[in-house]
């Protein structure tokens, strides 16, 4: 590609405040991706040899902060001045920066994380890749890419989300790269992270495929005792063996992920997947294996894992009705009437009826989440459905017309009743 196209593509005008030695260079994922076969969703774009005053000239808007990021003015595709990183203090925002024309390319692959996000592409088609980013891609290797890794704490998490995302490609963790972050948790650099950005990776971590390689990847360094004690508190929890053949309530919470993942899109049901069971992590032990009481418990622990992280509400809500109600959609075909509409009532699901179906799907993940039993029929969450819908076809409006006051919501509640009475006896065989 010549000079001039070049500078066309990238809306660059040679009269505005051109730099001869200015170069752009495609980097991080989209070139991770193109090499792995993966359609690029977005491409980041690495600028060497420009200041800012160069780039808006000639139209690009910055948006970075700490170090400048700009976007280009049709695409809005982002393009960051090569830089390199100093660590000043502890944790995320610890850093200087150095985004002079004259850092290169090699410069700035030399501070990303892994070696298969520190390969570029320049214009020609050319690959950069001084730290053998392209090798470990073959060999399916997330390695990091220098000691400044152990400088960062989001990379811990970072590596766990690519570990989990990268799973089905066969991808591992290396060995010496598990061992640093090992040592990153021993060194207290996890107590530095700030909830946001804990939350951000693990949403989008619940958001793709194989999310429980994300909490083994954190449970395997120690991050997981940081972040999330209390799902980390599940594991080496006995259960009973007639009801959980697997035993270990963490492992169970991993399969209940993995079923979750099958049956909804949803990050909230994915969160509640995880969340159910939070309050058999502090069963007592004289009450071991069984967990009496561990649904007010759960319900209790979301909260406060909602008060420590920045959890969205529609995930904090469900995650509590979950943890508070998913043995009782396990006993849907024993219970009584009366109990029926109470978990109906207690979901809020004449109001929130969508939210009502993802307390069953995240139930129906539960109950699947069990070795041997990730097949079975679940039947208790058709029931449901059907009792609800009974309950809902009530005319309401009716019943207030012929009643008064506070008669209303008890003649309402009586025909919702006298609904899932009918319901249940038209479904008997």
């Amino acid at each position: 590609m010549d000079r001039l196209c070049w500078l066309s593509s990238h809306n660059v005008n040679p009269n505005v405040g051109y730099n001869s030695a200015m170069q752009v260079y495609l980097v991080g994922g989209a070139v991770r991706d193109e090499q792995l076969g993966i359609l690029q969703k977005e491409r980041d774009w690495c600028v060497v040899g420009a200041t800012p005053d160069e780039l808006r000239e000639n139209g690009y808007r910055q948006v970075g902060k700490d170090f400048p990021v700009f976007l280009h003015p049709q695409t809005n595709e982002e393009y960051a001045l090569a830089r390199t990183e100093r660590k000043t203090g502890p944790g995320y925002h610890g850093f200087s920066f150095d985004y002079s024309p004259d850092v290169s390319i090699e410069d700035d692959l030399s501070r990303r994380d892994l070696t298969i996000n520190a390969v570029a592409k320049d214009d020609s088609g050319n690959l950069i890749d001084p730290h053998g980013g392209l090798k470990d891609i073959e060999d399916r290797v997330l390695r990091h890419v220098s000691g400044a890794f152990g400088e960062d704490p989001v990379r811990i998490l970072r590596v766990a989300k690519f570990a989990a995302r990268f799973s089905r490609l066969g991808f591992s963790i290396a060995g010496e790269t598990m061992a640093l972050m090992c040592r990153m948790v021993a060194d207290g650099e996890v107590d530095a992270l700030v909830p946001d950005r804990v939350w951000k990776e693990t949403e989008e971590a619940l958001r793709g495929a194989n999310s429980r390689v994300f909490f083994e990847v954190l449970r395997n360094c120690g991050a997981l005792d940081k972040l999330f004690p209390e799902v980390d508190a599940l594991f080496g929890v006995p259960q009973p063996k007639k009801w959980h053949p697997e035993i270990d309530t963490g492992l169970h919470t991993m399969m209940v992920l993995d079923q979750a993942e099958l049956v909804s899109e949803d990050v909230e049901v994915r969160f509640a997947a995880l969340t159910h069971d939070l309050g058999k992590g502090c069963t007592p032990e004289d009450k071991l294996p069984s967990h009496p009481g561990h649904e007010a418990r759960g319900a209790r622990l979301v909260r406060e894992m909602a008060q420590r992280l920045p959890i969205p509400r529609a995930c904090r809500d469900l995650g509590v009705i979950v943890a508070e109600f998913h043995t009782h959609c396990h006993r849907a075909l024993e219970l009584r009437d009366e109990t029926i509409l109470k978990v109906l009532e207690k979901t809020d699901a004449f109001r929130r009826p969508e939210r009502f179906e993802q307390y069953l799907l995240a139930c129906e993940a539960d109950a699947k989440g069990r070795s041997g039993l990730e097949k079975q029929h679940y039947p208790q969450a058709d029931f449901l459905r059907g009792a609800f819908s009974a309950a809902a076809a009530i005319d309401s409006g009716a019943i207030a017309k012929r009643h008064e006051g506070s008669q209303i919501p008890v003649a309402i509640k009586e025909a919702r009743q006298h609904a899932i009475c009918g319901f249940r006896k038209s479904s008997q065989p």
